[in-house]
């Protein structure tokens, strides 16, 4: 006799933030699989078209998505998708907020302007949200407060300081979001 197992239940939680800010990063650093990336080399053809301040490294860019996956339980699994970061890329993400329980909005306080569509485009959507500040290197230059402010944050919105290369800082961040999820009043009807 076989017995059949149901699917466990699936949570998407979307990643967004400006280009070069550590979305990427982030899903690899907390997914239990081999993330799925769709990364490309930038060339000469991004010369005016995107916006390479502060990012004077970083020698690929995701053109579509990042993906990973955490499995909670048998019963749940988590799945990430990573947004791209440059302005010709956003169209992608209105496709891959399609069923996502909540996002991650990733900050880099050299670039906070970076990060306002990302908010913009989770609060125009009423999605929950957290902000990670992605602290490279130790590399951060404003308090909390200073951050809340230059953002324009809600202040039930939670903030996270920490480095997204760090799987325990990932991992913080993601059950920030959950515990945010679970603050907010059930909508009945």
């Amino acid at each position: 006799m076989t017995t059949s197992q149901a699917a466990p239940a699936a949570v998407k939680i979307l990643i967004a933030g400006g280009f070069g800010v550590g979305k990427t990063t982030l899903v690899g650093a907390v997914s239990e699989v081999a993330p799925l990336r769709t990364e490309e080399l930038l060339t000469t053809a991004s010369i005016g078209v995107d916006d390479l301040a502060g990012v004077g490294q970083k020698d690929t860019t995701t053109v579509a998505l990042d993906f990973g996956r955490i499995t909670v339980s048998q019963d749940l699994v988590v799945y990430l998708f990573g947004t791209p970061g440059q302005e010709r890329f956003w169209f992608m993400w209105n496709d891959l907020v399609n069923g996502a329980l909540g996002g991650v909005v990733i900050a880099d306080t050299r670039r906070l302007e970076s990060s306002f569509a990302s908010i913009d485009f989770f609060e125009s959507r009423d999605i929950p949200f957290v902000v990670a500040i992605n602290c490279f290197y130790g590399h951060n230059t404003r308090t909390a407060d200073e951050i809340r402010a230059a953002l324009d944050l809600d202040p039930h919105v939670p903030l996270l300081v920490g480095d997204v290369r760090e799987r325990p800082f990932g991992r913080d961040v993601l059950l920030a979001l959950v515990d945010h999820l679970m603050s907010l009043p059930v909508a009945v009807g």
